[in-house]
């Protein structure tokens, strides 16, 4: 018997009226996960297209692959470094004793160790934000009779590669858990939240635990080691002091700095950005608009100068590469359903975000990192801005036909 066979055969099961009925979007996801679904409209006026949700999301994966791969390189590097800093006394944990058991060591000169080491703390991270975040998932498509949205998995990959390598796993599951239910599924889920959830877990991680999260402090998981990240020493000495600490702008945009997980690379970022401007799944009016909104404000700011807040001299290509702008930019900004939806609410939208991110990292001392609440701001005021879009549109349009 086919696998296509067996669905067919055990479908009645979970139809209207079977002993499973309660199970169906279980039931469909599985299978969805094999085969394309069979639901298909048929008649007026309903429009057909070949990019249904599935593809759509299938896509945003797809175009974080970049950031994956870097993830788990930088990740082992970076920690492959400190422990060759600290020593013996950062070697503890199952991670170094699995790389000393299987020959593959913690040489930071060595691509493997480095990406094998990354692996090791990714993928816990990854599996945690699956199964948690996925429970949550299922558990309220169960109840309320609906399909388990392909949604979650763009979510639970943009939630694990905002995270640091150093976050505990039982954070990431009630992070991804609270992303869930509080920033979707209470809204009645996707395609009706007003947050972007991975956001919004992060958000709350960030808020909860500020010791784990904090944009100004070393997120590498290594007992002995710390330092200050780049949006830490820009905020206290000044941008111009990086270079002191051996990072240069060619080394913020490739990614050979400490971060989050999938944050640290804006090449590899800027890739998945071709990809979705190129498959068209990512709106091209958000991402100019957040771009001359950040460039606008922080030249600003450069112009008006200050003797007592450094971050006042950072250009905006500066601002481009360190923390999670360019991330924050690409993955989340374009999230088409938190989002504005008029063309011009579009550009006013990512201009605000643009704006906020610059004003909360230069003018509020207590966030060096402002693009995740930029965003969970700017979704906050994008029901608004449509608002005042349509409404505008409506009185020029009355005004001509007089």
């Amino acid at each position: 018997m086919s696998l296509r066979s067996y669905f067919n055969s055990i479908e009645p099961h979970f139809g209207r009226g079977g002993k499973y009925e309660k199970y169906y979007p279980i039931f469909e996801m599985v299978e969805t996960i094999f085969f394309t679904s069979n639901t298909v409209t048929k008649v007026a006026p309903h429009a057909r297209s070949f990019v249904d949700m599935k593809r759509v999301m299938t896509y945003v994966v797809i175009s974080t692959i970049p950031c994956i791969l870097w993830a788990l390189y930088n990740t082992g590097f970076q920690t492959n470094t400190a422990l060759a800093i600290v020593g013996s006394s950062g070697e503890i944990g199952w991670r170094i004793a699995l790389l000393k058991l299987t020959g593959i060591g913690l040489d930071p000169q060595s691509l493997l160790s480095n990406i094998s080491h990354g692996l090791l703390y990714f993928l816990p991270i990854y599996l945690t934000t699956l199964i948690a975040g996925g429970i949550c998932e299922v558990t309220f498509a169960t109840i309320r009779g609906h399909e388990v949205n392909e949604g979650f998995l763009v979510s639970s990959m943009l939630f694990a590669l905002t995270l640091p390598a150093s976050t505990p796993l039982w954070q990431v599951a009630l992070g991804i858990a609270f992303g869930v239910v509080v920033g979707k599924e209470v809204f009645g889920g996707t395609g009706k939240n007003f947050l972007n959830p991975a956001l919004t877990g992060r958000a709350f991680l960030y808020f909860a635990y500020p010791a784990y999260m904090s944009g100004d402090s070393i997120w590498t998981p290594v007992d002995g080691y710390s330092s200050a990240t780049s949006l830490g020493i820009s905020a206290s000495e000044g941008y111009e002091s990086l270079s002191n600490y051996g990072i240069t702008w060619l080394d913020a945009f490739l990614g050979n700095i400490q971060g989050s997980l999938g944050e640290t690379s804006t090449l590899a970022i800027g890739m998945g950005l071709v990809f979705l401007l190129m498959t068209k799944i990512a709106n091209y009016r958000m991402i100019v608009g957040c771009l001359l909104g950040m460039i606008v404000f922080s030249s600003f700011l450069n112009w008006v100068g200050s003797d007592t807040n450094p971050m006042f001299s950072m250009p905006w290509y500066w601002h481009l590469v360190i923390g999670s702008y360019a991330f924050g930019l690409v993955f989340m900004v374009t999230e088409p359903v938190s989002a504005s939806h008029t063309n011009m609410g579009r550009y006013i939208y990512g201009a605000l975000i643009g704006f906020m991110v610059v004003m909360i990292r230069v003018l509020n001392p207590a966030f060096p990192e402002g693009m995740m609440l930029a965003i969970l701001f700017g979704n906050i005021f994008a029901p608004l801005i449509d608002h005042f879009v349509v409404m505008a549109n409506i009185k020029r349009r009355a005004k001509f036909s007089v």
